[in-house]
């Protein structure tokens, strides 16, 4: 996570042993470059959504489309990065370029200066990068940690990504508040702290080893990769991701939401985003291991009863301060109980051949489900309001959350 406290608060949580005992030395150094990459990128996104909606003008319809790109720009080549680090053998260098790619954005930022056109362009090609690291990662973690302790590896891992989430917006709101107009400086900024992640990922991480050298796998293929549908578990559970996913509402309308009703001013926009990112960070790694004994589709499904609490809340007659720390709370533990234990089920699934490619497929799956609900709960709150577009989510997510279940089933079955 972030710093000798977040460590500690770690090991202190996981009881007995150390982390790199439990978890092997390539997750740890995966979260690192993890940190350090998401302050940087929510330094730049933290303010995205009120910048759009609040200071250029754009109608909810308008901002859930971006949004919607923004979810799933990195939709396709997570697929197709995936597949190659399977392909070659080399998870490591294709997350790498992935990494590097975010971090060039940053400069980029710094220096195209105030075009809508360029600005948008730099931040799809952020994406890009994103989608490109993602499954390659992903699968180094997989393949390194032990599979008893899979939830746990993926928990800590995004608890360490998300210390830097939860940072991220802390330093841009400070960096502006001493220069409210320096926007290029914290592009800057945001470039070098990026440079620091590149750097952990080229120099100090290794290419997992296989259980059979690469010569002696047979060539993966477009086709192998996916006839993994084929498998009824894996097809069960990639639809239930799916399902779930086209229920979800993103951060961005969640925190545009509480700002139409929580009287607080602008420059508090950029701490919503911390405040979830605390109890993911927080509770990532123990729901992880928790998810590891007490099942991790009932994991899954406890994160998504948090989110729905989140809608009911924000459906509320009179939603006050308390109710903005109780989303945030919620939203922050629907992350924790979801992201890494969905990845931690999918590795069950998949040889280790095809692991990047099975866990991209399942990404993918999420992603553009979710670039499909911005873009209708952008539509829905413009043409009905925002309180209509949630009580529609809401039962959305409960009809979801029922077919997810019975997918969960066939999958255990």
């Amino acid at each position: 996570m972030y710093g000798v406290q977040s460590t500690t608060a770690l090991r202190r949580n996981l009881g007995a042993g150390r982390l790199k005992e439990r978890v092997g030395g390539t997750v740890l150094l995966l979260g690192a470059c993890s940190l350090l990459t998401d302050i940087s990128s929510e330094m730049v996104s933290a303010i995205l959504p009120l910048y759009l909606v609040h200071t250029l003008g754009f109608s909810p319809l308008q901002y859930g489309i971006v949004d919607g790109l923004y979810q799933g720009a990195s939709a396709i080549v997570r697929l197709a990065s995936g597949f190659l680090g399977d392909r070659l053998g080399k998870h490591k260098v294709i997350a790498t370029f992935g990494y590097g790619l975010s971090a060039l954005c940053k400069l980029a930022l710094a220096l195209v200066g105030s075009a809508l056109g360029a600005l948008s362009a730099i931040i799809l090609l952020d994406r890009t990068g994103k989608g490109i690291r993602t499954a390659p990662r992903d699968a180094m973690i997989s393949l390194t940690a032990p599979e008893r302790d899979m939830g746990l590896a993926f928990g800590v891992h995004r608890a360490m990504d998300t210390a830097g989430a939860m940072i991220g917006p802390i330093l841009a709101f400070a960096l502006l508040a001493a220069a409210p107009d320096a926007f290029s400086s914290l592009f800057m900024v945001s470039f070098f702290i990026a440079l620091l992640g590149f750097f952990v990922i080229a120099l100090l991480v290794r290419e997992p080893r296989r259980a059979r050298p690469v010569e002696e796998v047979e060539k993966v293929d477009l086709k192998a990769a996916f006839a993994l549908l084929n498998g009824k578990p894996f097809r069960a559970l990639v639809i239930a991701a799916g399902a779930l996913g086209l229920a979800t509402a993103s951060d961005g309308f969640i925190y545009l939401t509480l700002r139409e009703q929580v009287d607080f001013s602008n420059a508090v926009f950029p701490l919503l985003a911390t405040g979830t990112a605390l109890l993911f960070m927080t509770l990532a790694a123990p729901l992880g291991r928790i998810a590891d004994r007490w099942g991790r589709g009932r994991m899954l499904i406890t994160g998504y009863v948090a989110l729905l609490a989140v809608y009911c809340i924000l459906m509320l007659p009179a939603v006050g301060w308390p109710s903005l720390v109780a989303v945030l709370a919620l939203l922050g533990t629907y992350y924790a109980a979801t992201d890494g234990v969905l990845m931690a089920m999918g590795s069950r699934y998949v040889p280790e051949e095809l692991r990047g490619s099975g866990l991209a497929l399942l990404g993918t799956a999420t992603s553009i489900a979710r670039l499909l609900a911005s873009v209708l709960f952008g539509v829905l709150w413009t043409w009905l309001g925002v309180e209509a577009a949630l009580a529609l989510f809401a039962a959305g997510l409960v009809l979801a959350m029922s077919l997810a279940v019975r997918g969960l089933r066939v999958a255990h079955a």
